[in-house]
């Protein structure tokens, strides 16, 4: 599983030109999910993301996590960060779990943060979504769970 973890002043998701999701501080999530990925793996992120001091404190220094700074989020499925660039020019996605079981776990993660954080708003799984950010800073983190 993967997260590309972006710090924002605002985001949202727009789909046909029409606003279906936005927040304002906090954090935008681009969530992939990769072949091998299950609940455990999605527990483990989960509790890393919502820990992850990377928010500044008074003083700029990044101390601060989601909850200290009564912060949303905005969760976004994209299998494009299982995209595999080794050989040609055209990515490859066979490492990106399959639609039904990948939206399964999507879901999953949406409904063990949505209770931990002030507001959590969702793209829609599939679609295509035109997200818009302010990125704070900028500021993006990585997180994979190979690496944690």
């Amino acid at each position: 599983m993967r997260f590309c973890i972006q710090v924002v002043k605002q985001a949202s998701v727009d789909i046909d030109g029409v606003r279906t999701a936005s927040i304002g501080q906090g954090m935008l999530v681009l969530l992939g999910v990769g072949k091998e990925d299950d609940e455990a793996v999605a527990d483990k992120m989960i509790a890393k993301l919502l820990k992850m001091r990377i928010f500044s404190d008074s003083e700029g220094k990044t101390n601060l996590s989601l909850a200290d700074i009564d912060g949303e989020m905005l969760l976004v499925s994209q299998f494009t960060l299982y995209a595999d660039c080794k050989h040609g020019n055209r990515p490859s996605f066979t490492d990106s779990m399959g639609p039904q079981r990948a939206e399964e776990l999507y879901n999953y993660v949406a409904d063990k943060i949505r209770p931990q954080v002030k507001k959590l708003d969702l793209g829609v799984f599939g679609a295509d979504m035109q997200v818009s950010l302010i990125n704070d800073g900028p500021f993006t983190v990585i997180l994979d769970s190979a690496a944690i």
